[in-house]
């Protein structure tokens, strides 16, 4: 999620340059799916309306999928959607008009968007925002010095900056290089990923479907597979997919001879599932699959990475223009090491409840049980939408959680008055006193006083550049608790904001 943190560190002004190997957008299909959480911080960025786009393109291929498949509407129990481990979540029992909802604003329900269209959204963000991305250049080393970082390119040539950001993917050089511990388990499954031409697919059954031989999945869209097989890891995942390996795989677990006609995209995956014990040594720091890898079931990967970059920009670029200390970025370990953990756990569990022997499916016949209650959906799709992740909280219980996008008077929402990436403290109730408690942090941290459009139970919320609430007020704001926030995320007032530096 390279780009992802470059463009919030280019919002805020800093200098960055983006290393990227890869000339042009990989193809492969990758993530097809955005939660909650990233749409709502595309959203507060003002790229919502061009991410709502690509998932209407997408429902709309997916609709006709379906139909070839005979199959009328995907909502409500159908074969596509949110999943734990293939048992799907009926969003028809989901309660969408309880606390974990109430407040989610428009991006409810963008959710079909591709990593490639993530990453060309991304690409013209950071266009826009003058940001430089050096791509066909690899790192082939890097010293890290008590003032800055020094990174060999592959080509011999060398580049300096303040900080380094390792966004390199599962198999991180940057990782390596510098030392971190990767710890983990080890990978017991086999499972391909593709979307072919082929004969024979009539047969498929759209959806997850579980058999004798695995899992396979079969959609939304003609020709894209998923096939899981459960004795043991491939014995080399880097060789080339061939048309044979797949009608195999297919013939497998599916029991449905078909011919592959022509491949379009193809990779293997593993339940192999490692993460990083702490994401910063000195000047290094990483995020998405650098920090944290794990098979893609539940589509949290790219989703994770995304929450990886924002939470880290906006701290990078404090502590870069001389505004917040140093140990802001201690922060950034002890909030989303947590939340990397959650999804390493999840899809082990989802990989347990895959299997085919007689306790997993004992197991997989009461998670279905469980999954198929208002409680458990609400549940299970909260958890994969990311509205029930919170940070450390404080003395409200907002303080840690998401900020409600709520609807204002003047029609607006909070997640619009956050594209400049700046704080905000929200003044619901025309408090004076509020307000001016943020005067030293004019240059960081925006006030906005403004009633909301309908009833709330809060009176003043801060909430930082990422979207989480740092402080939060009902009736009788806590100002000494402001104060703290304040300083807190956001250094000491009125100090004199540097001048943009490099990362």
């Amino acid at each position: 999620m390279g780009l992802m943190v470059a463009c919030e560190l280019g919002l805020a002004g800093v200098d960055v340059l983006v290393i990227e190997r890869l000339t042009s957008i990989d193809p492969t299909m990758k993530a097809g799916y955005v939660n909650l959480a990233t749409a709502q911080a595309f959203q507060r960025r003002g790229m919502l309306p061009r991410l709502r786009e690509r998932h209407d393109a997408a429902v709309e291929r997916m609709r006709k999928f379906l139909a070839s498949k005979g199959i009328g509407n995907a909502a409500g129990g159908g074969p596509v959607g949110a999943h734990f481990g293939g048992i799907v979540v009926d969003t028809g029992l989901v309660d969408f008009t309880g606390p974990m909802f109430a407040h989610a604003g428009p991006a409810a329900g963008v959710i079909l968007v591709s990593q490639q269209e993530i990453e060309a959204l991304l690409n013209e963000r950071a266009a826009d925002l003058g940001v430089t991305v050096l791509r066909g250049a690899e790192v082939a080393g890097f010293a890290a010095e008590g003032d800055g970082v020094t990174v060999t390119l592959g080509d011999g040539r060398t580049v300096r900056g303040e900080w380094l950001v390792g966004a390199d993917g599962g198999r991180s050089v940057v990782r390596k290089l510098a030392g971190f511990e990767f710890p983990g388990v080890d990978p017991e499954v086999t499972a391909r990923q593709f979307v072919v031409d082929m004969i024979g697919h009539e047969k498929l059954r759209a959806g997850w479907n579980r058999t004798d031989g695995g899992v396979y999945l079969h959609g939304p869209y003609p020709g894209r597979v998923v096939t899981v097989e459960f004795d043991g890891p491939p014995e080399d995942r880097e060789a080339p997919i061939t048309p044979a390996e797949l009608e195999a795989t297919i013939r497998k677990v599916a029991g449905v001879d078909v011919e592959v006609t022509a491949i379009h995209s193809a990779t293997r995956f593993t339940d192999h599932t490692r993460q990083a014990t702490t994401y910063r040594l000195g000047r290094v720091l990483l995020a998405g699959d650098a920090a944290h890898v794990h098979s893609p079931l539940g589509g949290q990967g790219q989703n994770l990475g995304i929450g990886d970059a924002v939470n880290l920009g906006w701290k990078l670029a404090a502590v870069v223009q001389g505004t917040a200390p140093e140990d802001l970025l201690d922060t950034y370990t002890a909030e989303r090491h947590p939340a990397g953990k959650w999804v390493l756990d999840w899809t082990r569990a989802q990989v347990a409840a895959m299997r085919t022997d007689a306790r997993s499916q004992a197991l997989r016949t009461v998670l279905t049980d469980l999954i198929s209650t208002p409680d458990g959906a609400t549940y299970v799709l909260a958890k994969l939408s990311g509205v029930l992740h919170r940070y450390e909280s404080g003395n409200h219980d907002l303080v840690g959680a998401p900020a409600p996008d709520i609807e204002l008077a003047d029609g607006t929402r909070v997640a619009d008055h956050c594209a400049d990436g700046r704080a905000l403290l929200l003044d619901l109730a025309d408090n004076a006193t509020v307000r001016d408690a943020a005067d030293g942090w004019a240059t960081r941290v925006r006030v906005l006083s403004i009633k909301p459009a309908h009833q709330v139970a809060w009176s003043a919320i801060l909430v930082r550049p990422d979207g989480y609430v740092a402080w939060a007020a009902d009736e009788n704001p806590d100002m000494s608790a402001l104060s703290v926030a304040l300083r807190q995320w956001f250094g000491e007032p009125a100090l004199r904001d540097s001048s943009p530096s490099e990362v």
